[in-house]
């Protein structure tokens, strides 16, 4: 029985020669590929300045760091998202204040966000879930209200366009990942980006334990060490060549999963796509609309040979962060969402084949 992933690169491009590149000229650290790679996707992003750094938690920590975010801060937080985005907070010293998401987008809900500002509030993190964009203009007007800093986490949202405006280029800052499931992959690795050349320089610093620029081994303050490596940005320069290829297989895939299973409606809400917007469906996902089926139809596509996973836990229910204080929407999603297999080497049979088995497994319940 085939085994359909989650998530696969596809590597079919430049990628093995420009690593071998490297490797001949050993430049594996810094090097050339570094520069094209920040330079080539700020370009891609409408953006003028980026600058990488090793996965996308560190590409958040160096955002909210360079903002001079800290202890007594508080930060705006969508529940549902990555653990990441409330760490990078955390990291920092400052608190996280947990916000409910929208029910179709599935991003913070902009309605909800006024509520939580307090006279100690820094910034809205927002985060472009899955592929598709937050309401950036009213999140926006509400920041400019407040006098807040915005930071993109776009690390889900390559392409992404709202209004026509690609995601990463709508905020203070912004933030990607290109870890191995992402729509460009690099393995691990991270991108800061700013139309502040400013706040990038001072992001730059804290990447690189703030080395001086008088003196190589003279450090202002105390840093970190989130450098990016040669080999990798090789690998992201071949990615970026085809992104727009591999953002259109995301959407054509997307579209076949619609076509597909649109006649689930009654037991399943599909992924939405607002009349603002250009979701890259990152991952597919649905909401199974009937209580205590997810994890029973999540089971039934393992023995398929069919990877799928939960969307994320809620925030404000993990551990280090538990509150009282009811999210029902979040709540919600996260009890009944499911990623299905989303990479760029799935094909209509592929697609048909997973929808196949979604409408086998409800129609025991029809």
């Amino acid at each position: 029985m085939k085994k359909i992933y989650l998530s696969e690169p596809l590597l079919n491009g430049n990628e093995k020669k420009y690593v071998d590149d490297c490797i001949k000229t050993t430049w594996l650290a810094g090097g050339k590929y570094v520069k094209q790679f920040e330079e080539g996707f700020a370009k891609f992003c409408e953006v003028p300045y980026a600058i990488t750094t090793n996965n996308g938690t560190t590409a958040l920590d160096t955002a909210i760091l360079a903002l001079e975010i800290g202890p007594g801060d508080e930060v705006i937080v969508p529940d549902l998202t990555y653990v990441s985005t409330a760490n990078s907070v955390v990291h920092a010293g400052a608190t996280p204040i947990f916000v409910d998401v929208d029910e179709d987008t599935w991003t913070i809900n902009p309605e909800k966000i006024e509520q939580k500002i307090t006279k100690n509030t820094k910034a809205i993190l927002v985060v472009h879930l899955y592929g598709h964009p937050c309401d950036m203009n009213a999140i926006n007007k509400i920041a400019k209200k407040y006098k807040l800093s915005v930071i993109e986490d776009a690390c889900q949202a390559h392409g992404t366009l709202y209004k026509g405006k690609r995601t990463g280029s709508l905020g203070t800052i912004s933030c990607f990942s290109f870890s191995g499931a992402k729509v460009i992959t690099t393995g691990e690795g991270g991108m800061v980006l700013s139309k502040n050349k400013k706040l990038i320089d001072k992001a730059y610093e804290i990447k690189t334990n703030y080395t001086s620029n008088k003196h190589k081994f003279y450090h202002t303050q105390v840093g970190h060490n989130f450098r990016f490596t040669n080999l990798q940005a090789a690998v992201g320069v071949a990615q970026l060549e085809r992104i727009d290829h591999l953002i259109d297989i995301k959407i054509k895939n997307a579209n076949t999963y619609t076509s597909s299973l649109k006649t689930l409606e009654k037991y399943i809400q599909l992924p939405t796509q607002k009349p603002w917007a250009i979701n890259t469906y990152w991952l597919y996902s649905i909401v199974i609309k009937h209580p205590n089926l997810r994890d029973k139809l999540m089971k039934h596509l393992e023995t398929k040979g069919i990877e799928t996973r939960p969307f994320f836990a809620p925030l404000h229910a993990l551990p280090m962060f538990k509150s009282t204080e009811n999210f029902p929407v979040t709540t919600y999603l996260s009890e009944n969402g499911v990623c299905l297999p989303s990479g760029v080497t799935l094909n209509k049979k592929d697609i048909t084949y997973i929808a196949t088995q979604i409408k086998k497994f409800f129609a025991n319940y029809a």
